[in-house]
């Protein structure tokens, strides 16, 4: 068990060292844009009371990745299967490039590997919370 800052740990992902699930790397993301636990503490005092959107991924199948759409991107559906009762599968046969290419409003996760992630977020959020910053742990991107 080792302790490691947001932008450590984010680093020892992308050289491989750990492993994060697509919803930890987003709020590691979140989390890099406070430089000390003091300003994590003010900002999260300050908005507490501003209430949580309740988030539900959808996973588009793309030809050579996948992308975890979340309320906002406009690819998320407008009723999501929050039950999975619905077996509702979002594919394409296009090139996840060509998505990003094509797309204006962001609210995504791109996945090509299991440690090769990128979060793109270009909307507002919600109830006064942070955006992650834009992080790409791509092998052909590798910059923090």
């Amino acid at each position: 068990l080792q302790w490691s800052s947001p932008p450590e740990a984010i680093e020892s992902f992308k050289s491989q060292e750990i492993w994060l699930a697509p919803p930890q790397f987003y709020e590691l993301c979140r989390l890099c844009n406070f430089s000390s636990l003091h300003e994590l503490h003010k900002f999260s005092s300050d908005r507490a009371l501003e209430g949580c959107e309740c988030w539900m991924p959808v996973i588009l199948n793309a030809s050579d990745g996948f992308i975890q759409l979340l309320p906002g991107d406009e690819l998320y559906p407008e009723d999501p299967d929050y039950t999975g009762e619905k077996k509702i599968l979002m594919s394409t046969d296009k090139k996840v490039e060509d998505l990003m290419k094509e797309g204006r409003v962001f609210h995504r996760i791109v996945i090509k590997s299991s440690n090769n992630l990128a979060v793109y977020v270009n909307i507002q959020a919600k109830y006064k919370h942070m955006n992650p910053l834009m992080i790409d742990c791509s092998v052909y991107n590798n910059r923090l």
